[in-house]
């Protein structure tokens, strides 16, 4: 009789083990699901921004370009305006 209640109570905590077993391998699954979802939203976050320093740097050279070309468009029109009075 003792033994019966020995390999009962072996048994049944053989089932607990197995079970929290299974619920900590999906537990462990679920989070590196998850995780995987971390990295790719990471990964893109990452790529959105070397995108964008890569066009803010593109778009200071234009605006730098852009700048340099109205100074000159200024230095023309006060020579034009000084043509002007001259005449």
């Amino acid at each position: 009789m003792i033994e019966e209640v020995l390999n009962n109570s072996a048994e049944a905590v053989e089932g607990v083990l197995s079970s929290s077993q299974v619920v900590l391998y999906e537990a462990v699954g679920e989070l590196s699901k998850t995780l995987r979802w971390l990295e790719a939203v990471g990964v893109v976050v990452l790529l959105w921004l070397v995108f964008q320093t890569i066009n803010l740097i593109i778009n200071r050279k234009k605006r730098k370009a852009i700048y340099s070309i109205k100074e000159d468009v200024k230095r023309i029109e006060k020579k034009l305006d000084k043509v002007l009075r001259k005449v």
